[in-house]
């Protein structure tokens, strides 16, 4: 089904790619990341063109349950002991201002997007030590932080805490005043780089700038991405008849949910698992009891699904693709965050492009090597690619075209996902989510 944001938003249809072109800057994607990055640039005097597969916020970003915050999970405790401290208040810094800079935008643009201040509280249902821990390392970033057990939510946490001055908004609606000036071509699908010069399926454009933004980068060799991150499925269902709820809410434990309410509707989220390891299914059917049992006269209007970059070491990939190529740049890797992150991204985008350095860079440059990851993680994600490699060889098992990953019925979504990296199919075999690039061949649906 469709998200509360495309039943409730407008878009303006843009014309495919008819000519060769050349441009200061190609924007590759879409969706917010892409937008937000075109803007900018396009800001600092650069001509710049966007390439979308096929239509704007047509990706990830349409089923985005839309929070504008800092708070991202149990992030900073771990980022002071494995990153440090500079990089922890540089990441924090970088967050911060991502948030100031919709506020900004909002204002100065006009946008009616239903944009509203509000406190980001995360909760557990057992285990406070760790939102003690969260909280001491936010108030050494600067962050204003409070632990409480008092919130909102239809049943008595362990533990809460609130971070102050987050915010939420109609993403669609915000996207589409940003957009208004920018030169963006839909339907039009880019097959590879090769250096400066963008190849779709009819035409060339030359760039002297490439910025992928598509969510989970295509090109596999140079940048290694397949190897230092993989991705996440999760679920939501859109209620009403569920009360008043101002803020909005993140459960940290394993089965925790996610609450944001948009006017008069409630996204209850949760069922998060790697993309391709859901084949029993039951995703939807275990939110909705968990919504019946919290707001018994809810009404479902609509659920949706959405997908996660998660890199090994909890930091996006953000800055210069690869050392090979200077003038490629990479914005990925936002785990759940991709409202923030998205605008970081398109901050340090902006500033390495025009400038050729940014304040945040070190903190979030693809080039880091993963220093902060354990060499556990790592490892995991080699051997997850592997047992994908290796599952099916001798059965008609349908297999991955980004790598030949053998792929997985999901029944939640009647789609065939890759556990490898991704990829997803319906049941046609037609392509739902990169990093593949084309359809599926011979495709059927699991009985």
């Amino acid at each position: 089904m469709d998200s509360i944001w495309t039943m409730t938003g407008k878009r303006e249809e843009r014309q495919e790619l008819r000519k060769n072109l050349s441009a200061d800057a190609v924007v590759i994607g879409g969706g917010i990341a892409g937008i937000l990055t075109a803007w900018f640039l396009k800001e600092a005097g650069l001509e710049t063109v966007v390439l979308e597969a096929a239509g704007l916020f047509s990706g990830q970003t349409k089923n985005t349950t839309a929070k504008i915050t800092l708070q991202h999970g149990l992030i900073y405790h771990k980022l002071m002991n494995k990153a440090g401290g500079q990089q922890a208040a540089l990441y924090a810094e970088a967050n911060r201002a991502a948030i100031g800079q919709y506020r900004k935008m909002t204002e100065t643009l006009g946008i009616d997007c239903g944009f509203r201040n509000c406190r980001s509280y995360l909760y557990t249902m057992k285990d406070e030590a760790v939102l003690h821990q969260e909280e001491e390392a936010a108030k050494m970033l600067g962050i204003c932080a409070e632990y409480t057990t008092r919130t909102e939510l239809p049943f008595q946490v362990k533990g809460a805490l609130c971070f102050y001055d987050q915010a939420v908004f109609h993403p669609l609606l915000f996207l589409q005043k940003a957009a208004e000036n920018l030169t963006i071509y839909e339907n039009t699908k880019v097959l590879t780089v090769e250096g400066h010069t963008v190849f779709t399926e009819k035409y060339q454009v030359e760039g002297k700038h490439i910025i992928f933004a598509t969510h989970y980068p295509f090109i596999n060799v140079p940048g290694f991405y397949f190897l230092r991150m993989h991705q996440e499925r999760s679920y939501v269902l859109a209620l009403k008849n569920t009360g008043q709820m101002d803020n909005i809410y993140y459960g940290v434990d394993e089965d925790g949910l996610s609450f944001r309410k948009s006017g008069d509707i409630l996204l209850l989220g949760g069922g998060n698992h790697r993309t391709g390891e859901n084949k029993g299914g039951g995703k939807y059917r275990d939110l909705r009891l968990a919504a019946e049992k919290m707001f018994p006269r809810c009404q479902e209007i609509s659920h949706w699904s959405a997908q996660d970059c998660m890199p090994v070491d909890d930091i996006p990939y953000i800055g210069r693709y690869s050392a090979e190529y200077p003038y490629w740049y990479v914005a990925t890797g936002f785990r759940k965050w991709g409202m923030t992150g998205s605008m970081t991204a398109a901050m340090i985008i902006k500033d390495l492009v025009t400038e050729g350095k940014s304040r945040f860079e070190e903190v979030f440059t693809p080039q880091r090597l993963n220093l902060y990851a354990s060499a556990g993680k790592l490892a995991e994600e080699g051997i997850e690619s592997a047992k994908g490699l290796g599952k099916g060889l001798f059965t008609a098992t349908p297999r991955c075209p980004h790598m030949g990953c053998a792929l997985e019925w999901n029944p939640d979504e009647l789609s065939w996902d890759c556990p490898c990296h991704g990829s997803r199919f319906d049941s046609q075999g037609r392509l739902l989510d990169n990093p593949a690039q084309t359809d599926l061949q011979g495709a059927g649906t699991d009985d």
